[in-house]
């Protein structure tokens, strides 16, 4: 016996397809409408986000053999701003110049003050302190945190300063505020010797092993804390006593936390009982992302970094706080964290 065939219920050539004239100007009105409509205003493409900023200073070497280091240095960072598919500015290598100082104003002048995004200054090169003024050298006029203090004043956007020359201390209090990172290679003005902290950073920032808590981002606190290990390593094996002591400043009380007080990526010491630690803000400025974190939007890392601020609030505040009252917000905070 043949097998009856499955049953078919008539359908109207109407319902399947377009056929008449009427159907097919009915189409083409509504993608004219479409387009017209995608053409409005209101309805254009949006300008890309602004991006990250590095803004590069390479200082006058002095002696012929800082050169190529102060270079090389500036190379690595340049190269890591280019992988993070960040806006990187050099200032110092080219062509004679009698005053970087002008360069400096007026490229701090172009960067767009308010944005997501973050802004890297660094400082690569030499420093000098009087006693009551610190500078950086530059080609002609030095740079001082007095001149980087007014022309910084307009920028909100989170910046990070990372001043890895000699005698960068002062530039900690004459910078420090909210939303804002310090780094300096030095813990005063009097350390004046040539650093090397700046050829051990160039190593950290390529360097996969400075993601210290493993979990696929590498900061800037954990770039900073490794290089800072090499260079107590430097010291170490050439048998001489270490004449650079870094500091972290990031909240805002402009008094900065040696290297030697963190645990790993958290400080165990505090400059002060009535201020956060410093670290967790610097360990929201990202140098290289994993995928998970670069399908973040700006604007979901940024409530991303306000969460964890939060929760490292609560747990500092832990012992005040009964069990149920701690648990209960930390749930509600972690419920908060944006997902990619």
């Amino acid at each position: 016996m043949g097998t009856a065939p499955f049953p078919r219920t008539p359908v109207k050539p109407a319902l399947t397809r377009c056929a008449s004239l009427v159907c097919v100007l009915r189409n083409v009105l509504r993608i004219g409408i479409a387009l017209f409509v995608l053409s409005l205003p209101q309805f254009a493409s949006a300008d890309p986000p602004e991006p990250a900023r590095f803004l590069i200073l390479v200082g006058a070497p002095g002696e012929p053999q800082f050169t190529n280091q102060f270079l090389q240095q500036a190379t690595a960072w340049k190269q890591i701003a280019q992988q993070s598919k960040a806006m990187v500015s050099v200032i110092g290598i080219e062509g004679p110049g009698t005053n970087d100082l002008q360069r400096v104003r007026e490229a701090l002048a172009e960067i767009p003050p308010a944005t997501p995004e973050p802004l890297f200054l660094v400082l690569i090169g030499h420093g000098t302190y009087d006693g009551r003024n610190a500078r950086f050298n530059l080609r002609g006029p030095d740079l001082t945190a007095t001149n980087l203090q007014q022309w910084l004043a307009p920028i909100t956007r989170p910046t990070a300063i990372i001043n890895l020359a000699s005698a960068s201390a002062p530039f900690i209090p004459a910078l420090s505020r909210s939303n804002r990172v310090v780094l300096t290679a030095t813990r005063s003005g009097n350390e004046i010797n040539a650093t090397h902290l700046g050829d051990a950073m160039a190593e950290a920032l390529l360097d996969p092993a400075a993601d210290l808590d493993q979990d696929g981002d590498t900061s800037l606190l954990e770039a900073f804390l490794a290089a800072q290990a090499r260079t107590g390593e430097f010291y170490k094996t050439e048998g001489r006593l270490a004449s650079e002591h870094a500091l972290i400043d990031d909240n805002a009380d402009g008094r900065g936390t040696p290297t030697e007080w963190f645990r790993g990526i958290r400080a165990t010491r505090k400059a002060s009982e009535n201020v956060a630690s410093d670290g967790l803000r610097t360990h929201q400025f990202l140098l290289s992302a994993s995928p998970e974190t670069a399908r973040l939007s700006p604007e979901q890392r940024a409530e991303r970094d306000r969460i964890e601020r939060e929760i490292e609030k609560l747990r500092e505040g832990r012992p005040k706080n009964p069990d149920d009252a701690y648990y209960n917000r930390l749930e509600s905070l972690l419920l908060q964290l944006p997902r990619p």
